[in-house]
């Protein structure tokens, strides 16, 4: 069975078919640039061909309509024809409090509720939406699911999830924890369980999904009991530009008193919420901590080279992941296995260090710095005295995505 999945964004449709008899990847690629003046890759490794070039996408439909294509064609394409793909898989950033796990998109009712998470997630739910809406109307006849990211932590117990405010207010604007990346905590939770020769019934780990964006998870019996973000991917450890968790009177402070000059009059005013929102989003983590620098590795050079902006940055990081997951080995009464997984956490050695580091005692927590030299494996970095598992595991996001496509379409 050949199952395709994707991954809309507001100005791009990113896409993987795979084959599901053999879980591999047939072909990969990006329509970029939608609607602007549109560039498309496409990648079937198999064939050994890679493209790239300019096409116009003036919408998603053109985008989808041009993967298919692209995926049948005699010369380049990895199938015959379209008929061969069984379902299609999308990548759903929030589902707010409507869907609790992947759904089956059998009317245009599911597709409305997810464009009404809009305002939970401003930046995705309609991109989302229109990648549904045009998948839909290229391939008509075949199931298509939706996979949200955040149904995963949909398990977490209400003294997690809720917040302390009004009762009226979190009601009225769907306020609660819904934390994000649930699609890689659920993959790696079962990948960690398959590599320890177990069941995920059997365990309680805690999942630290690291990159540009961070989120730390606590795993009991294979259900999310704790996430580190919440009402939107900003809270949790310091990101590459996300300022994760703050003390939230930084707002009003921030709103209050701070002035920018307005682009159209050229006059000073207050900071917009929308303002304060992307400085939050896309200016502060890291990068501001560290003076403009985003990437590990620029961050892991800086500091070597003496920069002491950086290496507060990563000392930071470091810090706040610790703390987080100190808290859920508490929560869970102790734990099995701490996990790495994603950019940072797969391919990032010295991370893991730091964030292991001076746990031994406390918390029976010991890193191998011998097995930790590596990247982008799955491997066991326990040191020789732990009591804890530690791990690396490679995330799949995709292929979870795949995977749960084909059990909700009953193929």
């Amino acid at each position: 069975m050949k199952v395709l999945v994707i991954n809309a964004g507001s100005s791009s449709l990113k896409y993987q078919l795979f084959d599901m008899d053999k879980e591999e990847v047939l072909a990969k690629g990006n329509c970029d640039r939608i609607g602007i003046d549109g560039v498309f890759s496409y990648k079937a490794a198999s064939k050994g061909i890679a493209l790239e070039y300019d096409f116009a996408f003036p919408n998603h439909t053109v985008a989808a309509n041009k993967v298919l294509e692209t995926l049948a064609d005699p010369e380049v394409g990895v199938i015959s024809d379209i008929s061969e793909i069984g379902a299609a898989g999308h990548r759903i950033v929030h589902g707010g409090s409507f869907f609790m796990e992947a759904t089956l998109v059998d009317s245009d009712e599911v597709i409305e509720k997810i464009e009404a998470c809009k305002t939970l997630a401003p930046l995705h739910a309609m991109p989302n939406a229109a990648g549904i809406r045009a998948c839909r109307e290229a391939m008509p006849n075949i199931p298509h699911v939706a996979v949200f990211d955040t149904a995963f932590h949909s398990t977490m117990p209400d003294v997690a999830k809720t917040y302390a405010l009004p009762r009226d207010l979190c009601e009225k604007y769907s306020i609660k924890r819904y934390g994000a990346h649930g699609t890689s905590h659920k993959y790696v939770s079962q990948k960690t369980a398959e590599f320890l020769g177990k069941k995920p019934e059997d365990l309680k780990m805690v999942t630290l999904h690291l990159g540009n964006g961070s989120s730390i998870t606590a795993i009991d019996k294979g259900r999310c009991v704790d996430t580190s973000m919440g009402l939107t991917p900003l809270a949790g450890p310091l990101m590459g530009t996300r300022c994760g968790s703050i003390d939230p009177a930084i707002v009003p402070l921030l709103l209050d008193n701070e002035l920018v000059q307005d682009k159209e009059t050229g006059e000073m005013r207050k900071m917009s919420g929308s303002e304060l929102n992307a400085l939050m989003n896309k200016k502060s983590g890291v990068y501001a901590v560290s003076g403009g620098y985003s990437d590990f590795r620029d961050l892991e050079s800086n500091a070597d080279k003496g920069d002491e902006k950086s290496a507060l940055a990563l000392d930071m990081f470091a810090y706040q992941c610790k703390q987080i997951m100190a808290g859920y080995i508490a929560i869970l009464g102790g734990v099995d296995c701490i996990v790495f997984t994603a950019g940072i956490g797969e391919n990032g050695p010295r991370t893991r260090s730091k964030i292991c580091k001076g746990l031994l005692e406390p918390l029976g927590i010991e890193l191998d710095e011998v097995a930790n030299d590596c990247k982008g494996v799955a491997r066991d970095v326990t040191g020789k005295n732990s009591k804890v598992k530690v791990l690396v595991i490679p995330t799949n996001e995709e292929l979870m995505i795949a995977k749960e496509t084909l059990a909700v379409a009953a193929l």
